[in-house]
């Protein structure tokens, strides 16, 4: 059996429907009545989309705009990785005891080849980071200029699909086979600059980075950035991962790569993406490393843990 796109996506607390588009006419069919709905119900409504979107959607609702929580996604979402606990939790924790809808656009026409499998990653977690929450997470995606492939991963990683006004349940639905094929080996750049570090040698292995970056023309800004980043990983595998662990340093376009690779397993597919409590003591260290880059990848497995930040130049 099918339904509007309009009303409710299941019985069940938590939804996350992916909403498929082809021009500004359907975009517009899918959002409008869900944030109206919203709205109507007194439930708490955000947009988190690429601009030129979050000007379609405020456009059609008109004064009701004000009572929209409107987010730029490829500021606030540029590291796929700080979506969940800046954009979506940060909005839904900060809002207890009602249900509220979420629009999140974190994959767009233009995303690079690089930051895919973060955001395939993401769409992925999102429902273990909801599951049992009352909170509703409206995903689109545009399906005239988006490849093939990746409207098929929506399918794996959203439990209800809307296209052309209909909705139906996704018969690939499969997040965790996402998340697996996502869990890939990161080779580093040959070439690239190495240090060892352990105990003993956390701060040389701070200084040799920024050492290594400023050489690369990485801004003094941008190096207060990658020193935390540096600190925060070497750090973790000092004291949780076997105590060393092998740090390397590139360039790749206008951005600088750390990557620190341990023995440490990491069991938590969501470390790093829950916000920390008011007054939690330590447990956010991956966390700033997700809101201090542009994008962070990872890689655990039985033999350690490797992971990949990125940190523009500028």
């Amino acid at each position: 059996m099918t339904t509007t796109a309009t009303e409710p996506t299941t019985g069940a607390p938590f939804g996350h429907p992916a909403l498929f588009y082809r021009d500004d006419q359907e975009y517009l069919a899918g959002t409008v009545p869900f944030v109206r709905e919203g709205l109507a119900a007194s439930e708490p409504v955000a947009v988190a989309a690429p601009a030129a979107r979050l000007e379609l959607i405020t456009a059609a609702l008109g004064p009701a705009a004000e009572g929209v929580h409107l987010v730029d996604m490829t500021l606030a979402g540029r590291n796929p990785g700080r979506i969940i606990p800046s954009v979506l939790r940060a909005f839904a924790d900060a809002r207890p005891g009602v249900r509220v809808r979420i629009i999140g656009e974190p994959i767009w026409p233009g995303r690079t080849a690089v930051e895919y499998p973060a955001c395939l990653q993401h769409e992925a977690l999102i429902n273990e980071a909801f599951s049992g929450r009352e909170v509703t997470i409206l995903c689109p995606y545009d399906a005239r200029s988006l490849p093939r492939d990746v409207l098929a991963d929506a399918h794996a990683t959203h439990p209800v699909l809307i296209a052309a006004g209909r909705e139906r349940p996704s018969e690939t639905y499969d997040p965790d086979k996402v998340l697996a094929r996502c869990n890939e080996p990161l080779s580093p750049l040959p070439g690239a600059a190495t240090f060892r570090y352990d105990a003993k040698t956390l701060p040389a292995a701070r200084d040799f980075a920024l050492a290594q970056a400023r050489k690369r023309g990485m801004s003094a800004v941008r190096l207060q950035d990658l020193a935390l980043v540096v600190a925060e990983l070497t750090t973790n595998s000092v004291v949780h991962a076997g105590g060393t662990g092998t740090l390397r340093l590139w360039a790749e376009d206008e951005q600088i790569v750390c990557q620190v690779q341990d023995v440490g397993r990491l069991a938590d597919p969501l470390a790093g993406r829950r916000p920390a409590h008011p007054g939690q003591i330590g447990g956010r260290g991956l966390l700033l490393v997700h809101y201090l880059s542009d994008l962070v990848r990872l890689h655990t497995d039985d033999a350690g843990t490797t992971i990949r930040s990125y940190v523009s130049r500028a």
